[in-house]
């Protein structure tokens, strides 16, 4: 059908590790290369979890090189997702939060299960960290300035009916129907010739792409600078001993 399905497996709770990140990303520049694939779903195999954002342990007690190697993975999955040339629609079958919001926020077009149970945001503020400017910038891009202003600030994670109010996505369907309506979404996206929409979708997204890819040495740098103060490896090493302390 010219349509692939992604499905993110990483128990427990598919966090963006380095190994994730880059499998993510080889497995988009694949889809891409690949002539007859036009779209692709992307949805979580995990029950009640789309993705639960960056692995905190990546960033927790490292070497400098290993926040390098990791954040510039984070910057490539995002580049080739919010830049594919395909149609990507996100299925959020659970839970969204941070880095797992910024997936869904990167696709096209974002599904979510309709269960108040399950929230999507960029909650970084709650951890004592800062969402990088091209969350921000895709945030945006979504939702306008003044509900990602309200949002980031306070670092909300929104329930999936709050979500759909704001725009953060497009529609909210029973869970059970949720592929169902990602593939008649899909069809009507494919339903346009490719180079009219593909052309579109570059006109709207290439500022922000080009920004990143402008400075993304100095997004790194600054990334390693935040992330070896102890004050926030403190903050970190606290919400992963919370974490812990939730799973017994």
């Amino acid at each position: 059908t010219g349509v692939a399905m992604m499905k993110f497996k990483s128990p427990p709770v598919n966090s963006l590790s380095l190994e994730f990140l880059t499998e993510f990303s080889i497995s988009l520049e694949k889809l891409e290369n690949d002539r007859a694939c036009r779209g692709v779903i992307i949805t979580s195999a995990l029950p009640k979890i789309f993705s639960s954002g960056l692995d905190i342990t990546e960033m927790c007690g490292k070497s400098v090189e290993h926040y390098a190697e990791f954040w510039r993975a984070v910057q490539e999955m995002w580049l080739r997702l919010y830049g594919s040339n395909m149609v990507t629609v996100a299925a959020v079958n659970g839970s969204s939060p941070a880095g797992g919001c910024l997936v869904a926020l990167s696709c096209d077009y974002r599904i979510m299960a309709e269960n108040p149970k399950f929230s999507i945001g960029l909650n970084e503020a709650q951890l004592g960290i800062v969402a990088p400017f091209w969350f921000k910038d895709t945030f945006v891009n979504v939702v306008g300035h003044r509900i990602a202003e309200r949002s980031l600030q306070l670092g909300s994670l929104h329930p999936a009916p709050e979500a759909h109010k704001l725009g953060l996505v497009d529609e909210l369907v029973p869970e059970e129907k949720l592929m169902e309506k990602a593939a008649a979404v899909m069809a009507q996206w494919l339903a346009l010739p490719d180079h009219a929409r593909q052309l579109t979708k570059t006109m709207m997204r290439k500022a922000v792409l080009d920004r990143l890819v402008a400075h993304r040495e100095e997004d790194i740098k600054n990334f390693i600078t935040f992330v070896s103060k102890e004050s926030i490896q403190k903050s970190l090493r606290m919400y992963m001993e919370m974490l812990k302390k939730k799973k017994h």
